[in-house]
């Protein structure tokens, strides 16, 4: 079906109502269409539109498309974000994921809540996407492909170019007279998705010329399975939820079959945005973390995550801040103390008015890490407990061990955390708040 200005506005008519649009705008054929056509219908549009422009730096002509983008915003008055990102890619990475994802962490902080992300990207891509996932051998959610529009941060994320071809899509722009800028990268077959686009899928379309329609079918039929899947795991998280959404009872998690307990740990794990373990780590979570002894610290880590077990709970951890065990700082506790490698804030309560005044007069207060040798007795209690004993009795996993702040006077441990307070000191003597990530 041929393109036009006019069916854009029907499909943004469809998705949520934002606060704002933007454009994704590289200045190539799709979005300079995108962009003209919602210009010329932007007294039409229910919200204000700009566009965003990323500098992956990895071109020479970089800077040439820059000012391209630059100088047909100025033309037709939309406000343009230039980001630079100077991108540098690790030996061995793909040069295509690191700067896509990296354009998309750089779009999340320029698009508020609230507001909509606009991509140009057309039927052609749809079914590159599909059939490299494909390749891959990704399941229902990989091969939904990309959905024309979903939440995406605490807004939207939309493609309302999808239902069109990327002929449709130059059709236009040549009868519109538009100007646009040719990506020589885009016919280095060294890149997966050029080979696909270059050498395979001409062959395909010459066998199968419906191959663009049917390939989006089958990824809306896999788009409808992996909400189904969506569904059951929403409820099996529902009915697995541990003390935080960080955690799942291992007791409920093992009653369901093992489909939903997979299906159940990749919905969990993407929950939380963090990259979903291929399927031999979500195997190895159930088979050496889930089953392990009580008393072992079994992980699985992927990606800088790792779940791990503990007592009746599995654990999803994003990222563990680094072992500080030479790390001690003193503190009148008269503001907040920021601990080191992310670990959060130690404060004072309210109810602990006196501590700066009366309390330090006991001795020399400080704040460290575990150390050998450290033992407590828990206020209100009887008898010395070790370190170790009194990290069981308060049900503290391994890994937070090292990692949770303790108050000293004069080398004497006096609270560990918010979680106890040593004799002779008491909670009447102060109370201790550790503001810190959910995970810890």
């Amino acid at each position: 079906m041929a393109f036009s200005p006019e069916q854009l506005i029907s499909r943004l008519s469809d998705y949520p109502r934002p606060g704002r649009y933007w454009i994704a705008y590289s200045g190539g054929l799709d979005s300079t269409v995108l962009l003209h056509a919602l210009s010329s219908v932007r007294s039409q549009l229910p919200a204000p539109l700009s566009a965003l422009h990323a500098n992956h730096g990895l071109q020479d002509k970089a800077g040439q498309w820059a000012a391209h983008c630059r100088r047909v915003c100025a033309r037709l008055t939309i406000p343009l974000t230039e980001i630079e990102l100077n991108l540098v890619v690790p030996p061995g990475e793909s040069v295509e994921a690191t700067a896509r994802s990296a354009r998309y962490r750089a779009f999340a902080k320029q698009v508020a809540a609230d507001q909509m992300l606009l991509t140009a990207h057309h039927a052609d891509d749809q079914v590159e996407t599909f059939l490299l996932q494909w390749l891959r051998g990704a399941g229902v959610h990989g091969l939904a492909a990309m959905p024309e529009c979903r939440t995406w941060q605490q807004g939207w994320l939309a493609r309302p170019l999808l239902p069109y071809s990327r002929d449709e899509l130059q059709a236009f722009a040549e009868a519109a007279g538009l100007n646009w800028m040719e990506d020589e990268s885009n016919t280095e077959l060294r890149f997966d998705r050029n080979y696909l686009r270059h050498e395979i899928i001409p062959l395909l379309r010459d066998r199968w010329p419906g191959l663009v329609m049917t390939s989006a079918r089958s990824a809306r039929h896999c788009a409808s399975a992996a909400n189904l899947a969506d569904e059951t795991a929403d409820s099996d998280l529902e009915a697995c939820r541990g003390k935080n959404s960080f955690r799942l009872s291992l007791s409920a998690l093992c009653k369901l079959s093992r489909p939903r307990q997979e299906n159940l740990l990749r919905h969990w794990i993407a929950r939380h945005h963090l990259e979903t373990p291929n399927a031999h780590r979500i195997r190895r979570i159930l088979s050496e973390v889930v089953t392990a002894r009580q008393d072992a610290d079994p992980v699985v880590t992927w990606a800088g995550t790792q779940v791990r077990r503990f007592g009746a709970e599995l654990y999803l951890l994003p990222s563990l801040p680094p072992e500080m065990p030479d790390w001690s700082t003193n503190w009148d506790g008269s503001g907040d103390l920021i601990l080191p490698g992310g670990l959060g804030r130690l404060k004072l309560a309210k109810s602990s008015p006196g501590f700066a005044a009366d309390f330090l007069r006991r001795g020399r207060v400080s704040v460290g890490f575990r150390r050998e040798g450290l033992s407590c007795t828990p206020s209100g209690r009887r008898g010395s407990r070790s370190f170790k004993r009194l990290m069981q009795d308060l049900s503290i996993p391994p890994w937070l061990r090292t990692r949770i702040p303790l108050l000293f006077v004069d080398d004497t441990l006096a609270a560990v955390g918010e979680a106890v307070v040593c004799h002779p000191f008491s909670s009447q003597d102060f109370e201790l708040q550790w503001e810190r990530d959910v995970f810890l």
